[in-house]
């Protein structure tokens, strides 16, 4: 235990800048603690507003320690924070001295994320938060871009960045994910930040057969009969492509590493001239400048080449020791 407190003193004195910096732009969710690389592999620890999520991927930590590291951020960040315990690996020996959180740690909370509101619960039907902290960084860039925007939100989850364009005054923002749940947070994000809900619409669907016709291409399906949620072809000034590294569906499988193409190319085909696409890949492996060859091939063989294709530098909050961060994001304009 000592060792991981002595990893999370050093993280939070590396980051006493920067969260000076997000706490004067309304901002109180950031991670304090990403283990991987600093000094604590398998552990992190996340401040969501009132909540202190520490969430575990190998073995998890024993009540004594959650308390202590609780005990360390309040000091630290100078706020009375509820904590709670995510494990989300190997389950141990019977008999394991777990945390146990309050009823109120547990419960529904409010963060902010530059002034924005977002929904948060440490323990829910799902495994991931409800809000991706790392993609704070292309949701600043999309409050940038929205104003007075058409935008779509592909793989929106929460839709953490399609609340983010419409608060910025996107003039149409359209989210789709396939998980209803996701989609009800979702809508309750707009509504906590006042959003004309006929502003900011969601969509329930598998992505890829809405992207197709959208890009006014043919829907692939597994079956004769699949039905599908039908749309028209429309064009967008930002798309959002934010897929999982993996996924296999009845319209077609995900595959950030293999084919990336697949997805990128109608993205293009749905923009408007001199739309750009947001573009995310979370695979540590995937090499960026590889990334964005590929993504300069796939857009020529599309008819649509780049104008400008740049890298988003996540913040501070989640380094990489070997300068490689498992979330790559890219802006590229056509």
């Amino acid at each position: 235990m000592d060792a991981l407190l002595d990893s999370a003193r050093s993280a939070l004195l590396r980051r006493r800048d920067l969260l000076a910096r997000l706490h004067a732009e309304g901002t109180d969710c950031y991670r304090l603690l990403h283990g991987v690389a600093e000094g604590a592999p398998g552990v992190t620890v996340d401040r969501y507003g009132p909540l202190l999520l520490v969430q575990t991927f190998r073995a998890p930590l024993p009540g004594t320690a959650i308390d202590a590291l609780g005990e360390l951020v309040r000091a630290t960040v100078a706020a009375d924070l509820l904590v709670a315990h995510h494990h989300r690996g190997a389950v141990p020996e019977p008999g394991f001295a777990w945390h146990q959180p309050t009823d109120a740690a547990l419960q529904e909370h409010v963060c902010t994320e530059a002034g924005m509101r977002f929904l948060v619960r440490a323990r829910h039907r799902g495994q991931d938060p409800w809000l991706f902290l790392d993609l704070r960084a292309g949701r600043r860039v999309a409050r940038e871009l929205a104003p007075g925007r058409r935008v779509l939100n592909l793989f929106a989850y929460t839709c953490g960045v399609g609340v983010a364009a419409a608060v910025a005054g996107a003039s149409r923002v359209l989210n789709v994910d396939f998980a209803a749940s996701a989609l009800e947070v979702g809508q309750r994000n707009a509504a906590a930040n006042g959003i004309d809900p006929a502003r900011c619409t969601t969509l329930l669907s598998d992505c890829i057969p809405i992207l197709r016709q959208l890009a006014g291409q043919p829907v692939q399906r597994r079956g004769k009969h699949l039905p599908y949620v039908r749309i028209e072809p429309q064009p967008f000034d930002l798309v959002v492509l934010d897929p999982p590294r993996f996924a296999q569906g009845r319209f077609g499988t995900v595959d950030v590493v293999h084919d990336y193409a697949s997805l990128w190319k109608p993205c293009l085909r749905t923009l408007a001239d001199g739309g750009s696409v947001l573009a995310t890949n979370h695979v540590p492996d995937v090499d960026e400048a590889d990334w964005h060859r590929a993504l300069r091939r796939a857009a020529d063989k599309a008819g649509r080449p780049l104008r400008s294709l740049t890298a988003v530098a996540v913040d501070d909050d989640f380094p990489s020791f070997d300068g490689r961060p498992p979330l790559k994001v890219a802006l590229a304009t056509v």
